[in-house]
């Protein structure tokens, strides 16, 4: 994290807080095909937002000239806002043209890309060693932002692993032994039986709790990063980072009509 906030170049303090405009309409949206309504869902295409004109303008674009450094920037303003969790992502994998994605937490940003730690046996591992290309997606409603980035994915370091699992709470560290995520669980209590077997283990406080084999990390490698700030009428600004070659340190830029 300090790594991150050594990138960031910096920090402006236009923030605004996320409000919905409901407006009330005739028309149910959230239905069934025979016209039932779906719970709670009655009227979601009602839910409004009208997003602020401060945006990204030509000259801040023209003044960007490292992606991962204006990304830096947004991070550390996300974490000074009341955003739940600002490193939260949405990891997306595929196989057999078949996406999934999930949130997971960001845990490392620097000059190499973005990391993430797991268990190298669940679904998202196993489809990203099958196919080793991800995207993963920021959002910080209250910002008015989301960072998309997109590239290859490669495993992280055993000594990188270790050290960050090292920094883990201890109780975190036995949770990452005492699951075998994506696989299935008869019940609660089988789950929470396997945790206290794994405490056992390891009740001796004064004795590490070692990273399990099978636990480390992944590191998405930019090769695509696209900036998003919304703007009043729904012309938001879009503006993406490429890289001239592969693993290469210059960038082009351009920005996309949203």
């Amino acid at each position: 994290m300090a790594m991150l906030f050594a990138l960031s170049t910096r920090v402006t303090t236009a923030l605004m807080r996320s409000r919905y405009i409901h407006r009330s309409s005739a028309t149910a949206v959230g239905m069934t095909g025979t016209g039932e309504t779906v719970g709670a869902v009655a009227g979601v295409a009602e839910l409004r937002k009208e997003y602020s004109r401060r945006g990204i303008s030509d000259e801040e674009v023209d003044g960007i000239t490292d992606p991962i450094d204006f990304f830096a920037s947004w991070f550390a303003e996300a974490c000074e806002t009341s955003i739940l969790e600002p490193n939260a992502m949405c990891l997306s994998t595929c196989i057999d043209n078949k996406p999934s994605s999930r949130m997971v937490l960001m845990k490392e940003i620097d000059r190499r890309g973005v990391v993430w730690y797991t268990n190298y046996n669940s679904r998202k591992s196993c489809e990203l060693l099958s196919n080793p290309y991800a995207a993963t997606t920021f959002w910080w409603g209250e910002l008015e932002r989301s960072v998309r980035i997109e590239g290859a994915v490669e495993r992280v370091a055993a000594v990188e692993a270790d050290r960050y699992f090292s920094s883990r709470p201890r109780s975190s560290q036995i949770g990452a032994w005492s699951s075998c995520q994506s696989s299935e669980v008869t019940s609660r209590i089988e789950l929470e039986q396997q945790q206290r077997a794994v405490e056992d283990r390891f009740r001796d406080p004064l004795v590490p709790v070692p990273r399990p084999p099978h636990w480390g990390g992944f590191r998405l490698v930019p090769a695509r990063i696209e900036f998003w700030k919304g703007r009043e009428s729904r012309m938001h600004d879009r503006i993406v980072f490429e890289r001239t070659e592969e693993g290469g340190p210059q960038w082009s830029k351009k920005r996309l009509q949203p």
